[in-house]
């Protein structure tokens, strides 16, 4: 009987490349076409695991978590100095979906950064925000502002306390003039004090402390009253 051969079957040269491009469990620097470049881990082709991502335009650099090629877990963003190129954390925490989400610490600069939670990229939950002017804001923020219950203290020791609306206060809240021994409480719209009373408080201690005490006046069933007076105007900002 005889013997029949067929000729072997070659494999496209672009089958056996195109296997070789698979990425899957840890690879050596990947380059994309815009120079951005990736070492780390991947799935399926996806960065996947721990890894480093360099972007050419901007020069910053991922370092962390990634989840079918989004940040995903925990992770540091860290972006050149113009003047030193020596690089600057910017954001170190928690992301989900590509976006910052869990509990982070982000920095506007030098001198102000926020720690507290996120959501979807924003500020939200509760957080407190250190400003460069030394002011402090520490409560709840939805959307990037301040909402919900906080306390913003100044520099010379005043503060606000009560409810914020969009980053302005709104609702009932207290403010504490220390530097001068007084206390307004009342009512806020849109960071403007509609209606409430000013008393004096810790007077004798304050540094600097108003001439005479506010006078009390007293109605018909020796109801007492305060003196209303417009407080302060101190928004929430950033």
């Amino acid at each position: 009987m005889p013997i029949v051969k067929y000729p072997r079957t070659i494999e496209p040269l672009w089958i056996e490349w195109d296997r070789k491009a698979q990425k899957c469990g840890l690879r050596h620097t990947i380059y994309a076409v815009n120079r951005d470049h990736y070492t780390g881990e991947w799935l399926d082709n996806l960065k996947h695991g721990k890894g480093t991502q360099t972007w050419k335009s901007t020069g910053a650099i991922y370092n962390g978590d990634w989840k079918f090629g989004k940040r995903d877990g925990y992770g540091t963003y860290s972006i050149p100095d113009p003047v030193t190129k020596e690089y600057k954390k910017v954001y170190s925490g928690w992301w989900e979906n590509d976006k910052k989400c869990g509990y982070g610490i982000k920095f506007y600069s030098d001198m102000e950064y926020y720690e507290g939670e996120w959501s979807g990229g924003k500020r939200s939950g509760w957080g407190r925000m250190y400003y460069k002017d030394g002011s402090i804001y520490e409560g709840q923020w939805l959307e990037d502002q301040c909402s919900g219950q906080g306390m913003l203290r100044l520099t010379n020791e005043n503060r606000y306390e009560g409810t914020w609306k969009e980053g302005k206060k709104h609702g009932l809240g207290k403010f504490f003039y220390l530097n001068k021994g007084q206390l307004f409480e009342g009512f806020w719209v849109a960071d403007i004090p509609k209606c409430g009373t000013m008393i004096d408080f810790g007077r004798e201690e304050a540094p600097t402390p108003t001439q005479y005490p506010i006078p009390k006046v007293t109605l018909l069933g020796n109801l007492t009253f305060g003196v209303f007076t417009d407080s302060t105007n101190y928004s929430c900002h950033h």
